[in-house]
């Protein structure tokens, strides 16, 4: 039956061309009958292909956090602790090939491209990561601003940046004590940590705004990804290295070495990187990127409602 059909269309187009139409309302004739042609499972089959609108990623992450809002608290800090633990290879793969570069202007360029490293098994794997909490967790929060779900979102960030914090402390003492680094790869790890000794609180919580966007973005762009995950990871994350961006995790495994190198003390680690970077994670991810996704959202609600009421 599909192949008759496919041959009355294009006899029927011969026959048509053949008349006295002009190319344009051939042209034009064709794009309808193109469209025509679609069968429902054809059509339903072009709306998976599309991209999806942002109602549904919306959807899509404020379920995602629901999910992670109901975990038990053990689960929670189980996932985060692996997290943590896991999240140090970044660091460790950026000076894994920076012992083996010359020292040239051009070195950054290659060596923080392990930085995307520890992401990619975190977010991968599904592994619960602080700054992915910001926009995942809170959409659900956002929707139903209720009393529970503020205890929820409360009880969900104390037990992933703990356990993600515990998880880099571990690795940051071996990385340190001489298990995991030579002698070589930690000198070159004081090098590229060396800025964080003089950075500023000021400095950091401007630097962990655009780091708290970027991870936020990338939770609101993986729904949509569609196979390409893997290059959206590392290419943001990568931005993030590039830019010496505060991210509260991945910068603490560097700032908690350098504290167990004896390069800073625990209340410089604390007030003048792990909580500036933690505001500007909240603030980037959170009182930005989640705000700006959530409201767009509201403004289209409000513009059906009001089309509907005109009508």
């Amino acid at each position: 039956m599909c192949r008759w059909r496919s041959r009355a269309i294009s006899s029927d187009r011969e026959t048509r061309r053949g008349s006295n139409d002009s190319p344009s309302a051939i042209a034009e004739d064709e794009n309808s009958e193109s469209d025509a042609d679609l069968t429902p499972e054809e059509a339903r089959g072009v709306e998976v292909r599309s991209a999806g609108s942002t109602r549904v990623v919306h959807e899509v992450v404020r379920l995602q956090g629901e999910e992670e809002l109901d975990r038990p608290a053990l689960a929670l800090l189980l996932s985060a602790f692996a997290a943590g633990l896991a999240i140090n290879l970044s660091l460790m793969s950026e000076l894994f090939l920076r012992s083996h570069l010359p020292d040239a202007r051009w070195a950054p360029l290659v060596y923080l491209l392990g930085y995307p490293v520890g992401y990619l098994i975190v977010i991968l794997g599904r592994l619960q990561l602080f700054t992915e909490s910001t926009i995942t967790a809170v959409l659900p929060v956002a929707a139903k601003p209720r009393m529970t779900n503020l205890a929820k979102l409360g009880r969900l960030w104390v037990c992933v940046l703990a356990a993600n914090l515990a998880g880099v402390f571990l690795v940051s003492s071996l990385m340190a004590g001489e298990v995991i680094l030579s002698e070589a790869q930690r000198t070159f790890a004081v090098d590229i940590l060396g800025k964080l000794e003089v950075q500023t609180a000021a400095k950091t919580l401007t630097l962990g705004i655009p780091a708290g966007f970027i991870m936020a973005a990338i939770a609101w762009i993986l729904p949509n990804s569609r196979g390409s995950e893997f290059w959206i990871i590392c290419t943001l994350t990568y931005i993030i290295g590039l830019g010496n961006f505060s991210h509260v995790v991945t910068g603490s495994s560097q700032v908690s070495f350098l504290w167990m190198s004896g390069r800073m003390t625990f209340l410089e680690m604390v007030l003048k990187f792990i909580l500036p970077a933690l505001a500007g994670n909240i603030i980037g991810g959170t009182g930005l990127f989640a705000v700006l996704a959530h409201g767009q959202l509201r403004v289209d609600d409000l513009g059906e409602a009001s089309d509907e009421a005109s009508q």
